[in-house]
């Protein structure tokens, strides 16, 4: 009997999705420290986490950051969003398989942008397996407010980074006057009006801030993969059976802008192959991918209909299998 519960538990904590938290923000913000406040809270609450951590340069400055019991793997020469987001995907693969855990926490560089980080971590054999719980940008607020002198490439960016995020870190406003602080956060509600902005000195925040608590149930999960407060939100939905090849063409054309990616594994009828499939940027494309796998696809967008997916794509893979018969 105690070996009958012990497998159920075991089986309960394989099925159990981690969480993901995504520290962006420019260079100089405060990441790694909110990180070290972050890990010391997380160890009072014995919860089981690790953190990855993406560097620039070949040599990683920040680790010694992390306690030495956290499981720490470094992304470095390179951006985790673009250069290095297959190395992500491994990375976070080894710590799966290797440790159960309650989190992982990803240090970005400061010049990621949050979407093409999400999308690096929602790889279609991972995303049954974790959850993005939160994309936290941490913001210097005298940078902010002198942002005009950087070129306008980085001034987008900084914007991009406040315009995804759940929460919003106004760090260092022990440098601005309190008038400087109030006209940021006018500015950042403008960009973000969903974001939440915590306004603190020396990342000093409490974490339960920035700490979603109101999770969805395990059965909930199995189709819908999203958290609903989230600023992006994400969808998996998994195909049984292979489907239309036509058919599916005509739903991407009905894809709004608000949909940033898709990507997953499928299978078409009449196909031996399953191909990897790929949309970003209205483009779909897909190729061979030489494995068998789940037919998968995971969805990343802002104000995602989640009903209207599941009802879509379930009628999708009917029509198809009409077809077929």
């Amino acid at each position: 009997m105690l070996r009958q519960i012990q497998l159920i538990v075991k089986g309960m904590i394989s099925m159990r999705s981690v969480e993901i938290y995504i520290l962006a923000g420019f260079l100089g913000a405060g990441k790694t420290t909110l990180l070290q406040r972050i890990m010391n809270e997380e160890q009072v609450n014995n919860r089981k986490v690790a953190v990855i951590m993406n560097e620039m340069g070949q040599v990683s400055i920040d680790s010694d950051s992390v306690p030495k019991n956290v499981p720490l793997k470094e992304l470095l020469n390179g951006c985790i969003c673009c250069t290095l987001s297959d190395k992500l995907e491994v990375q976070l693969s080894e710590l799966l398989n290797q440790f159960e855990l309650d989190a992982i926490y990803i240090e970005t560089t400061g010049v990621a942008h949050p979407v093409e980080v999400l999308d690096a971590c929602l790889s279609p054999l991972l995303a049954d397996k974790v959850r993005i719980q939160s994309i936290i940008t941490l913001l210097d607020a005298a940078c902010w407010m002198d942002r005009h002198k950087l070129k306008i490439t980085l001034q987008k960016l900084i914007t991009e980074q406040v315009k995804h995020a759940d929460t919003i870190v106004l760090n260092k406003i022990d440098r601005i006057s309190v008038g400087s602080q109030r006209i940021i956060e006018r500015e950042l509600s403008m960009i973000n009006p969903t974001g939440k902005i915590i306004p603190t000195r020396f990342a000093n925040i409490n974490f339960s801030t920035i700490q979603f608590v109101d999770r969805k149930g395990q059965d909930e999960h199995e189709k819908t993969h999203a958290i609903d407060h989230l600023h992006i939100k994400t969808y998996v939905h998994t195909f049984s059976h292979p489907i239309n090849e036509i058919l599916f063409e005509n739903f991407l054309r009905t894809m709004p802008d608000s949909i940033y990616r898709i990507k997953g594994y499928i299978r078409f009828l009449n196909k031996r192959e399953t191909f990897l499939f790929q949309y970003a940027y209205g483009m779909p494309f897909h190729t061979k991918s030489g494995l068998k796998v789940n037919n998968i696809l995971v969805f990343i967008g802002d104000g995602l209909d989640h009903c209207y997916l599941q009802k879509t794509l379930k009628n999708l893979e009917e029509n198809s299998m009409s077809l077929d018969h």
